[in-house]
């Protein structure tokens, strides 16, 4: 487990930007240190903890160290799948969905780091969810992933101006759902880690 974070890391921790961090340490509200001989800030997991207690922020991203993603797919065997691919990678929380609105619902609550969106839902298209989500300035930070097995290139790139971060032509490998995860989520590959 992580004992000191870089203010970037802190940040996503914490949901906010890096300047907001950056900002906190340097006007004393986020107890940290200097990396000798260069600006560099480091925090330790301590202070941030205290700071995200002190600001009413979740403590839940630091105490599991886990990244949440929210599956959205009315494949139960594929929900299935997915679930238990991210769940035994160990870097992952995972929640599901099999409708628009349950997915809608849980984003507010469980305010996930990503979201792995069936662009055929039963009640609601995938490029609506998009545009929802995209519209709370509150979730900007979420990435979307999309996937389908009934999409054309055109229908691609209105998801992608939706909202959508990126695109998985159904069936993929579940090798190639986690590594993409990592590429949204600036994290390392599972094949570097």
């Amino acid at each position: 487990m992580k004992t000191v974070f870089t203010t970037g890391e802190a940040a996503k921790i914490c949901k906010v930007s890096q300047q907001t961090i950056i900002r906190c340490f340097d006007n004393g509200q986020l107890k940290g240190f200097r990396v000798p001989g260069s600006r560099f800030r480091r925090i330790p997991r301590e202070s941030l903890f205290k700071f995200m207690k002190d600001n009413g922020i979740p403590t839940d991203a630091l105490e599991t160290g886990k990244r949440k993603v929210l599956l959205v797919d009315d494949e139960v065997e594929l929900l299935e799948l997915m679930s238990k691919a991210l769940s035994d990678d160990g870097r992952f929380e995972v929640k599901t969905a099999s409708n628009g609105f349950d997915a809608g619902m849980m984003v507010k609550e469980y305010r996930p780091d990503a979201i792995v969106l069936d662009v055929m839902l039963p009640d609601i298209n995938g490029r609506e969810v998009c545009h929802r989500v995209r519209a709370d300035t509150s979730l900007s930070d979420v990435r979307i992933l999309c996937i389908s097995g009934m999409v054309e290139d055109d229908k691609i790139q209105e998801l992608r101006l939706a909202g959508a971060d990126d695109f998985l032509h159904k069936p993929f490998d579940m090798d190639a759902l986690i590594e993409r995860m990592c590429q949204l989520l600036d994290m390392e590959s599972a094949t570097t880690a």
